[in-house]
């Protein structure tokens, strides 16, 4: 899980810092990897052969959003909905994280791996898995 502490002004011009968390579960991989034709990984690794700018902001996009969530105050639950996913990505705080991504190939690999179950982070880093970059 990643906790990102943002600091951004509001849409009322008030500076604002706040702590967002971003995870991915292993549940949550493998859905991505059987539901795409080919596998995710094959998808991805194609994308970026491919140099396909757009389709990489677009997946980019959907795994920034898909990987937020609220973890709950016990620590038990991490909820996510396509509501949740909605309002992040409604503030300036998404806008800026975002855009930090696009621009820093390094900070939006460090992102994915961070957002992966630890066994799995350190999977990547060791393998040909293509991250985003």
């Amino acid at each position: 899980m990643l906790k990102k502490v943002i600091t951004y002004t509001d849409f009322n011009g008030v500076e604002r810092t706040e702590a967002f968390y971003f995870n991915l579960s292993k549940a949550e991989l493998a859905e991505m990897e059987l539901s795409t034709a080919g596998g995710y990984t094959d998808m991805l690794k194609a994308i970026i052969d491919a140099k396909d700018t757009p389709s990489l902001v677009k997946i980019f996009k959907d795994l920034l959003l898909r990987s937020y969530g609220i973890k709950s105050d016990d620590g038990r639950r991490f909820m996510k909905s396509e509501q949740i996913s909605t309002e992040f990505a409604q503030t300036e705080a998404y806008s800026q994280l975002f855009m930090e991504l696009a621009s820093d190939d390094k900070a939006a690999a460090d992102f994915v791996k961070a957002v992966l179950p630890a066994d799995l982070a350190k999977g990547v880093a060791k393998s040909d898995i293509p991250v985003v970059q």
